[in-house]
């Protein structure tokens, strides 16, 4: 059944059959935990809906872009609510993300586009929580020029977040660049070609701490800050959340370039 044949109203093992096949749920990185979990096994329902609206998979990634910028500003609202909202925004930006793909592949509409805006939306729905998250520290859009120290530690985590995404673009840039193929997404190829560093890399997934800087992890710490704050009084757990992450956000960068450059990545 070719893309232009396809009905408008598929049966759901019909979309399972083309919007998820192992290419998708096999790849070793870029699915999220979530979609193994849960958002592949409801996003084709939500396909199903989506597909006689005639919206386009480019349409379904700005949703995921909006959904996820306005975790920003809900976490601008103080206490636990704000916090609450927050989650339920980058969760709603998640299923967008599972979503978009899904309908590109239905309807064969997969573009470099499509691509560029995904990547737009997951770089800055980050650094925005990031930066959201120091304004909370700082407690609130009205104590900015009082606790710019806060302030600062969030946009120095966002760059950070920012900084490690494009590490990974810098991978394919530079392989482009020297007129190589895509590196293959696989374990040997990024695995470091020291013994001693590759040993250190296995040890870390055991503290996988790198992966909570993920809009959807990033934004259940910052809910559990939230809780704390809201049974202690004040702002400490949010505080403290802030001046954790942004060491431990350095020490993945730092991590992460080592772990690029003594691998088969950037090796002709």
């Amino acid at each position: 059944m070719t893309a232009g044949r396809r009905p408008t109203r598929p049966t759901i093992a019909q979309l399972r059959e083309i919007t998820q096949p192992p290419a998708v749920r096999g790849r070793r990185t870029a699915e999220h935990w979530t979609g193994d979990l849960y958002m592949r096994r409801i996003s084709p329902y939500v396909v199903r809906v989506l597909l006689p609206t005639g919206i386009s998979a480019n349409g379904v990634t700005w949703l995921m872009i909006v959904s996820g910028w306005l975790a920003a500003p809900a976490l601008l609202l103080p206490g636990i609510a704000g916090a609450v909202l927050a989650v339920l925004c980058t969760q709603l930006q998640m299923m967008w993300d599972a979503c978009d793909g899904e309908v590109a592949r239905w309807r064969g509409t997969a573009s470099p586009m499509g691509i560029f805006l995904d990547k737009v939306g997951h770089y800055t729905v980050e650094t925005l929580i990031a930066l959201a998250l120091g304004v909370r520290a700082a407690g609130g859009a009205g104590e900015i020029t009082d606790h710019l120290g806060w302030i600062c530690l969030g946009a120095l985590l966002a760059w950070l977040l920012c900084l490690n995404k494009a590490l990974n673009d810098m991978v394919h840039s530079a392989r482009a660049a020297a007129g190589l193929a895509r590196v293959a997404d696989t374990a040997e190829v990024s695995r470091p070609r020291s013994g001693l560093l590759a040993g250190l890399r296995q040890a870390a997934r055991f503290v996988p701490f790198h992966r909570i800087y993920h809009s959807i992890e990033l934004s259940l710490i910052i809910l559990v800050a939230a809780v704390v704050d809201a049974v202690a009084g004040g702002l400490d757990g949010t505080r403290v959340l802030l001046a954790v992450v942004v060491p431990l956000a350095l020490l993945s960068v730092l991590g992460h370039f080592v772990a690029i450059v003594a691998s088969h990545r950037v090796r002709a």
